[in-house]
């Protein structure tokens, strides 16, 4: 099969996948009566960001590093300067202050995180665990502090549970779709990776600037077209906490469960240019919340035409 034809494939699956899986995952945990504060926390979050965790998982088992690490990095560039620019230039977004302060500490939290290991060149089980400690006591301190105090930020969550496609009302065929959608996203995957492989050695590239590219962004369309679908009913809260949810996850659980399954070598080219990149953009991002309590059109645009020129930069150095 032709590499772009697996490529295009493999992101079909993933897309298609991420979509079963979140509205059987939503479906479900709403028929046993989990609040919607908790389904937009966990549930969500998760769904939007298993493309990313099992195309790193496959890319890590298959020799890949340059895709796992560069999934990662490139997804969470492409989530603030491409997805929440896109969504800013479609919706200003108010930034609630008190759940900024605390989900923006943590985010870049994460990101200094990422910085560590790719710059120590080496991310092994033990940090991975680590990794994973960290989002579960996170996730714990969100839920019992928005259910003692709620506040804009667990309307947000909730939001976000209510913005989530609707499943099939039966138990069963909740757990069949979110099922199916993981088997789906697995194999869509493989392709996805396969794939890209074949094109790296094709163009006689780096795997690691296909990672960053093609299949950070491809993994990354569940959070675009839930940010954008949000952005469009003017809930720019939900697009907003879904990017920064989604970073963080990107880094803790997707970064730290690929380390479990199997150690990753930092690529050298993240660590030089791609790494610094993503704090930038993380950088520019609180600055810019922080500035106002708001995203603004012309700041969205900044964004767009900043990720415009990074990914013109990676096609000229390929």
């Amino acid at each position: 099969m032709d590499v772009w034809m697996t490529i295009a494939l493999g992101l079909t699956m993933l897309l298609l996948g991420g979509e079963l899986l979140v509205r059987g995952a939503v479906a479900s945990a709403k028929s046993m009566g989990v609040s919607p504060l908790l389904i937009g926390l966990t549930l969500v979050g998760f769904g939007t960001s298993t493309p990313e965790l099992v195309t790193s998982v496959t890319a890590a088992l298959n020799g890949s590093p340059g895709i796992a690490v560069g999934n990662v990095v490139g997804s969470n560039i492409a989530n603030i300067l491409f997805i929440l620019g896109l969504s800013a230039v479609i919706y200003p977004m108010a930034v609630n202050p008190k759940g900024f302060q605390r989900d923006a500490l943590m985010m870049t939290a994460a990101a200094l995180a990422c910085l560590g290991v790719v710059l120590y060149g080496r991310m092994d089980m033990l940090m991975g665990a680590a990794f994973i400690a960290i989002l579960l006591v996170y996730i714990v301190f969100v839920a019992v502090q928005e259910k003692r105090a709620p506040d804009e930020a667990a309307l947000v969550a909730e939001h976000r549970a209510e913005d989530a496609r609707k499943g099939p009302g039966k138990m069963a065929l909740s757990l069949t779709m979110a099922v199916a959608g993981i088997a789906i996203t697995i194999f869509g995957a493989r392709f996805l990776v396969d794939g890209s492989i074949g094109l790296a050695k094709g163009l006689g590239i780096s795997d690691t600037i296909i990672g960053l590219t093609i299949v950070a962004v491809g993994t990354s369309m569940p959070e675009l077209v839930t940010s954008v679908m949000a952005a469009l009913r003017k809930h720019a809260d939900v697009a907003y906490g879904n990017i920064v949810g989604s970073n963080i996850f990107n880094v803790l659980f997707i970064l730290g469960t690929t380390a479990i399954v199997h150690p990753i070598e930092m690529p050298r080219q993240i660590a030089a240019f791609d790494i610094w990149v993503m704090l930038v953009a993380t950088g520019l991002l609180v600055y810019f919340a922080r500035t106002g309590a708001k995203l603004q059109r012309w700041e969205g645009w900044v964004f767009i035409a900043a990720y415009a020129t990074y990914t013109g930069y990676l096609i000229s150095i390929a």
